[in-house]
């Protein structure tokens, strides 16, 4: 799948069940639905997820926790990175 098919899934009325979990949870946040994203990365004990769980707590102003995940995925804490170009990074992340 491309970005450019994934951002078409944004418009359909419910999230795609074909979808990986981490490119729902992205989908879900993306629609305004934290606690659902929230909810999905927090039952997947991988890097990926706490990559995503990373990016949630930032999102929701909670730098402590999500300097916590970015330990847990083995990545670093950037607060210089706008929301939005995170978030589409860990798509594209997660598409490969």
């Amino acid at each position: 799948m491309t970005f450019d098919e994934y951002m078409a899934l944004l418009d359909e009325d419910s999230c795609p069940e074909t979808l990986s979990d981490y490119l729902q949870a992205l989908w879900h946040d993306h629609r305004g639905d934290w606690d659902r994203a929230h909810e999905i990365v927090q039952a997947i004990h991988d890097r990926k997820a706490a990559r995503i769980h990373a990016y949630l707590h930032r999102k929701e102003g909670d730098d402590w926790n999500s300097r916590y995940w970015h330990r847990q995925a083995g990545t670093e804490f950037r607060s210089d990175v706008a929301l939005e170009d995170e978030w589409r990074e860990l798509v594209q992340e997660m598409l490969n």
